[in-house]
C-alpha cells in the first residue's frame, strides 16, 4: 500500500469512527430526555407527556439498529485490531445499554398511561419525590458515564462505577419508605408494587450507566472488567489516582 492510500485509509476508518461515537453521544443525549419526560410525566401526570415517550421509542431502537449496522460494516470493511476493534466493540456495547435505558424509560410512561390505554392513578407524593431524586441521580451518572466515553477517562469511569453503590442505597431507603407505607395500610399493596417497579427502572437505569463506565476501562485499559467486582475496581482506582 502506497503512504498516500495508506493515509487515505487512516483518515476514512478515523471519520467512519468518529460517526459511530457521535451517533453513540446522540443517541445518550435521547435517552436521557426519555427518562427524564417519563418520569416528569410520572410526577405530573401528564398522559400526553408520557405518550411522547412512548412515540419516542422508535427513535431510540432506529438509534440502536443503524449505529449496530454501522458497526459490522466497519468492522467488516477495515479490519480493525487492537485498540481500533476495542473503540468499536465498546460503542456498540454501550449502544446497547442505551437502548436498554430507552425500554425503562417506557416502563415508567407506561405507569402513567397503561397498555390498555386507561390511565394510572396519580402516584404518592413519596413516590414523586423518591423518583425525581433517583432519575437525578442515575441520569448524573449517564451524563457522566457518557463524558467519560467521549475523552476516555479512566477515572472519570470509575467514579460512575462507585457512584452506582450510592443509587443501590437509595433505592433501598426508598423500598422501605414504601414498606413502612403498606404497614400502616395494607391496601396501599398494589400501588407500592407499581411504585417498586418504577423505582427498580431507575435503579436500572444507574445499572446501564455503570455498564458504560466500565465499557471506558475497557477502550482506555484493554482489560474486560464487566464481571469484575465493583469494589475492587474503585480500590484500583484510588490507588492509580494517588500514583499519578
Amino acid at each position: 500500500m502506497s503512504e498516500i492510500t495508506e493515509g487515505h485509509t487512516v483518515k476514512g476508518y478515523d471519520v467512519d469512527l468518529a460517526g459511530l461515537r457521535l451517533g453513540l453521544l446522540e443517541m445518550g443525549g435521547l435517552v436521557l430526555d426519555q427518562v427524564q419526560r417519563a418520569v416528569n410525566a410520572l410526577a405530573s401526570g401528564d398522559e400526553a407527556l408520557a405518550r411522547s415517550v412512548l412515540t419516542r421509542e422508535e427513535e431510540v431502537n432506529a438509534y440502536d439498529v443503524r449505529i449496530d449496522e454501522d458497526s459490522i460494516t466497519l468492522i467488516a470493511r477495515r479490519q480493525p485490531m487492537g485498540s481500533d476493534l476495542r473503540a468499536i466493540i465498546s460503542i456498540a456495547r454501550a449502544v446497547s445499554d442505551l437502548e436498554r435505558i430507552g425500554d425503562e424509560a417506557k416502563k415508567i410512561a407506561h405507569a402513567v398511561v397503561r397498555g390498555d390505554g386507561k390511565r394510572s392513578t396519580r402516584p404518592s407524593p413519596q413516590l414523586a419525590r423518591d423518583a425525581r431524586h433517583m432519575a437525578r441521580f442515575a441520569l448524573e451518572m449517564l451524563r457522566d458515564g457518557l463524558d467519560a466515553f467521549d475523552r476516555m477517562d479512566a477515572t472519570a469511569a470509575v467514579e460512575v462505577v462507585r457512584r452506582d453503590l450510592e443509587l443501590n442505597a437509595e433505592f433501598q431507603a426508598a423500598l422501605r419508605r414504601l414498606l413502612t407505607q403498606v404497614m400502616e395500610d395494607p391496601r396501599r399493596l398494589p400501588a407500592m408494587l407499581d411504585a417498586v417497579a418504577v423505582l427498580k427502572s431507575l435503579e436500572r437505569v444507574g445499572d446501564h450507566a455503570k455498564n458504560i463506565a466500565r465499557y471506558v476501562l475497557y477502550l482506555v485499559e484493554g482489560r474486560d472488567v464487566r464481571h469484575e467486582d465493583t469494589a475492587v475496581l474503585i480500590a484500583e482506582g484510588a490507588r492509580k489516582s494517588a500514583q499519578s
